[in-house]
């Protein structure tokens, strides 16, 4: 047994060589399939409402514009826009996330638009992203699941960390983010997604990647998952998820450990049904 923990704790590095863990400490239906309609990221939409129930909308409404004026006078130099320091959508959802604090808010929508600018967000498109695309390692759904949410797809066993630059990985995951979240329907905030773990080692391994991952639906898209599906880990798995989890802190409590069985009969429809979880 004691062999074991060695072999676990000397293959970690192997693992990851460059890994370096900055991960933030929180991110936090109907039963017929519905299929989305692709859209072109210039267009996106991401929609979000409702409200906490204790709060009035006029009070909402005064926070949305005191933010607003706080970024003007404090971040003039940001962009304005869809995404930008005025878009009131973007806003609201800030402020939910930080409690309808405005000086929190501001905060991190300041990093978020400068982010955006800096990774320059709206200018990814299919075609920016087909190279790394072509390899399957990640997709969205053309389905919503049976709880309509948007899906993103994770195929564990074609993601090689050292066949593919790293920033080509990270353009891909928030094209596909955006991607999935311009499908929310009305009334639905949040996405799910699905890791499929089946012939996944310790090649597949990328805790750099994981990192980068968690930060972008920490800072940049806070409360936009919903739940992630880890789907038939296998054990070369279970010591990189005692690593991160510790780490993750209300992350964790969106992860669950499934059976690809358990993903086709509590997700989706026969219709429905993600290309790699048919028989």
């Amino acid at each position: 047994m004691a062999g074991h923990k060695i072999k676990i704790r000397m293959a970690l590095p192997r693992m990851c060589p460059a890994m370096t863990l900055h991960l933030p400490y929180s991110v936090a239906a109907s039963k017929l399939a519905v299929k989305t309609s692709p859209h072109r990221l210039s267009n996106l939409t991401v929609r979000s409402s409702n409200l906490p129930l204790h709060l009035d909308p006029n009070d909402s409404t005064k926070l949305v514009v005191a933010v607003k004026e706080k970024l003007e006078k404090e971040h003039s130099s940001l962009p304005v826009g869809k995404n930008g320091r005025d878009d009131e959508d973007m806003i609201l959802w800030f402020l939910k996330d930080r409690k309808f604090s405005v000086d929190e808010a501001v905060n991190k929508l300041t990093k978020a638009i400068k982010w955006r600018q800096d990774f320059n967000v709206a200018e990814l498109t299919e075609e920016a992203v087909k190279d790394v695309a072509q390899t399957g390692k990640a997709y969205v759904h053309d389905f919503l699941d049976i709880y309509g949410r948007p899906v993103l797809m994770v195929i564990g066993s074609k993601h090689f960390p050292e066949a593919q630059e790293p920033k080509d990985d990270e353009r891909l995951c928030v094209f596909l983010v955006e991607k999935a979240l311009s499908k929310l329907p009305t009334g639905k905030e949040q996405m799910i997604a699905i890791v499929d773990l089946r012939g996944f080692g310790t090649e597949n391994a990328d805790l750099r990647y994981l990192t980068f991952l968690f930060d972008v639906f920490y800072y940049y898209y806070p409360k936009r998952l919903g739940e992630v599906l880890f789907v038939d880990a296998p054990f070369v798995f279970k010591p990189i998820w005692q690593l991160v989890k510790p780490m993750l802190k209300s992350y964790a409590s969106l992860v669950r450990f499934c059976s690809a069985e358990e993903v086709r009969k509590e997700y989706f429809t026969d219709e429905s049904l993600p290309p790699n979880f048919r028989d």
